[in-house]
């Protein structure tokens, strides 16, 4: 595997209405935010439209609290021809202590809309398409 670069990083605040039964954030919000920071890194890699094809590997290892700010950082992991890997991990911080933890990561897998003339400017990482 090619070594990811770190990319943008997409940061939020939980809000009460975004909370499950337990009153941890729910987790559709928060793959919902990881969605979000993967088009970004995707969109900027290839410079065309993507769209995000599917996601793996999601793992959610601490709740995140309502009131936390929540920074879903993106990183290109493998680009192909027309589809690339990007890895987002989630942070979570207290704002009133300043503890920050990691709360969730996962991979998500985005794809070109259209052929992506950027791309063929290098070289594709990671196993061929």
């Amino acid at each position: 595997m090619a070594s990811a670069q770190t990319g943008p990083t997409i940061a939020d605040v939980v809000f009460p209405e975004q909370l499950n039964h337990r009153g941890t954030l729910f987790g559709g919000a928060a793959i919902a935010l990881m969605d979000r920071a993967a088009f970004v890194a995707a969109s900027r890699e290839a410079r065309t439209d993507v769209v995000c094809a599917g996601a793996d590997g999601i793992e959610f290892s601490r709740p995140i609290a309502p009131g936390d700010l929540v920074e879903a950082t993106a990183a290109v992991e493998r680009r192909g021809r027309r589809s690339m890997t990007v890895s987002v991990v989630v942070i979570a911080e207290a704002l009133r202590t300043g503890e920050r933890r990691e709360a969730v990561r996962g991979r998500f897998h985005m794809v070109a809309t259209e052929p992506p003339e950027a791309w063929s400017t290098g070289t594709p990482q990671g196993e061929p398409e």
